[in-house]
């Protein structure tokens, strides 16, 4: 995990006070900030997992109901994904919050599932080369204060031949949709440490992989990948 330096001893409430005139997408949050937000929201997104699962149940079930062998949930949160894994699998979940992971255990009890569950940065797993069969996460690259280098982790962290699953949000195709998400932009962001218009595709382009399926739901919303960890697109 990576060491706070003066920026990251910055409270949320210093954090929202200076997005009043610095706009949040020119100023990401460190991994403190983030950290720091997700103790408010533990409880609520606990909560609301009920509004998850009717929202992106079905992506979540396509993406990661064949997934087997050792898996990795990156930012797995409150454990909203766990239900949708086969019963097989040997789970492992790592989040940067303590509060988030609190939850996260609480789900495995409900679930009746075995699991592993870390504290750990996604920008930084502390895990070895090709330590997964499957690595997944879901609405976590719009928090990552750089998702390439998430992104490039779980990478490395991926067996040759198993597959990274992801289902993220951002930028609607539809224009009222995409204007209002611009319009709220900012305060979103510097409410919850989620950037509501971000581009998917741009970042996974980014971040060098090789992607094998992907498609659009929910209006645009929301964008699900498939990704190889052999070898990285031109």
């Amino acid at each position: 995990m990576t060491s706070p330096d003066n920026t990251t001893q910055m409270t949320a409430h210093q954090y929202r006070s200076r997005t009043e005139t610095d706009p949040a997408s020119n100023r990401p949050m460190s991994v403190a900030e983030i950290k720091e937000s997700y103790a408010e929201y533990a409880d609520w997104i606990h909560r609301f997992d009920w509004l998850a699962h009717l929202v992106t149940g079905r992506y979540r079930r396509t993406q990661f109901g064949d997934v087997d062998g050792k898996v990795l949930d990156v930012a797995c949160g409150t454990g909203t994904n766990f239900r949708y894994l086969p019963e097989t699998v040997e789970l492992v979940g790592i989040d940067i919050s303590p509060q988030m992971l609190a939850r996260a255990e609480d789900r495995l009890a409900e679930l009746d599932i075995d699991g592993t569950l870390l504290q750990m940065d996604a920008q930084d797993l502390d895990f070895a080369d090709d330590s997964f069969d499957a690595v997944i996460s879901s609405l976590s690259t719009c928090t990552f204060p750089d998702p390439v280098a998430a992104l490039r982790e779980m990478t490395r962290v991926c067996k040759p031949g198993g597959t990274i699953r992801l289902v993220e949000h951002g930028r609607s195709d539809v224009g009222p949709i995409a204007s209002y998400q611009e319009w709220r932009t900012d305060a979103h962001y510097s409410q919850t440490g989620c950037r509501w218009d971000q581009q998917p595709r741009d970042i996974v382009a980014e971040a060098g992989l090789t992607v094998q399926d992907t498609a659009t739901g929910l209006l645009g919303t929301i964008t699900t990948f498939e990704i190889s960890p052999d070898s990285s697109a031109e």
